[in-house]
């Protein structure tokens, strides 16, 4: 038995969106009289953060504290309408909205400060800390909490505001019919390492190092977070998610739930070191794109270029199971290693 050392690589770029009917996500903020904020969405966050992250640019483009926003998101009957949590869509496609709401109601507010300071709305500031004051003279302030309830009870004003972020169509080349179906892309490049044992066709990971590009990092945290979990998943899309040993013509005989359904677990983890790359996206909410299901997707290939290296056999049906590593070794006639560079 021996146990061979393999490395791979892949590289993807990935659209951020689609461009189906323009890919419309609408977005409202509103205040209530205690000054705080809420943004009503259509659009769920699936664990991803898109909470916190459209929470952070509602609360950057009003200009108040982040605990100062709380985001609702509702349903398709009483939130605004939204295309989906699909597509690696939420911080780009959401974040736009929510950010043209955000200033249409910061519009509101500056207004009703401004009526309150009796001075023109162009000469006030918000400071991020709940206050808006006059430029140059910090002493001459109201709270947000105070300008909230001026507007409601005195000024009979609104501080709310709606937004949209519908991407324009692409234009149709008449002769090809090609078009563009999104405005940018994020990028990725990983390097996996494995061991594969040639007498069980077992694949552990050794190691993986990645580096991704993907705008702005509004929440660095979360990012890295999202990045790791979704290397995982990559990870067992790749060597793990099949029903397998079952071969199911009829469902009753596959995986009855997760205890049975194959999975890394944490004994399975390797160390991961992970580079994110910066380059603001000219259409995107303070540059961002986000990572979305681009986390995954670099791994697949980079895992079975990997074992190629390994032990010289290319498996293009995923799930690379043990049963199929061993047959592809046995049908050459043994693992045959590659040079490593």
């Amino acid at each position: 038995m021996t146990r061979h050392r393999g490395r791979g690589i892949a590289s993807i770029n990935y659209p951020i969106g689609m461009n189906l009917g323009g890919d419309p996500s609408q977005a409202l903020v509103h205040s209530n009289p205690s000054g705080k904020f809420t943004v009503a969405l259509s659009s769920i966050d699936l664990g991803q953060g898109m909470k916190s992250v459209t929470r952070q640019i509602c609360a950057e483009t009003l200009g108040v504290p982040v605990e100062d926003v709380y985001v609702d998101t509702a349903d398709s009957d009483t939130g605004p309408h939204c295309m989906g949590s699909f597509a690696s869509r939420g911080t780009h496609r959401v974040g736009n909205a929510v950010m043209a709401a955000a200033r249409e109601a910061r519009s509101v507010m500056m207004e009703a400060a401004a009526e309150e300071l009796e001075v023109n709305a162009a000469d006030l500031e918000a400071d991020g800390r709940g206050n808006i004051h006059v430029k140059g003279a910090p002493h001459r302030s109201i709270s947000t909490k105070d300008v909230a309830i001026a507007a409601q009870f005195k000024q009979g004003k609104t501080i709310s505001g709606r937004g949209i972020f519908l991407v324009p169509l692409s234009d149709v080349d008449p002769e090809t019919g090609e078009m563009s179906p999104a405005t940018c892309y994020a990028h990725a490049c990983l390097v996996a390492e494995v061991e594969v044992d040639d007498e069980t066709g077992e694949v552990s990971m050794v190691r993986m190092d990645s580096a991704y590009e993907l705008g702005r990092a509004l929440n660095p945290r979360l990012v890295e977070q999202q990045l790791v979990g979704g290397a995982w998943m990559g990870v067992s899309h790749a060597l793990y998610e099949t029903p397998e040993p079952y071969y199911p013509e009829k469902p009753i005989h596959g995986p009855r739930d997760f205890v049975e359904y194959l999975m890394p677990g944490p004994g399975d983890i390797c160390p991961h070191d992970i580079s994110v790359l910066e380059r603001p996206a000219p259409d995107g909410p303070f540059g961002a794109k986000g990572p979305g299901e681009m986390c995954a997707n670099p791994v697949l290939p980079a895992v079975a270029n990997a074992i190629f290296n390994a032990v010289g056999v290319r498996i293009d049906d995923l799930p690379i199971t043990p049963e199929k590593v061993l047959r592809a070794i046995k049908s050459q006639g043994g693992a045959r290693p590659q040079a490593r560079r």
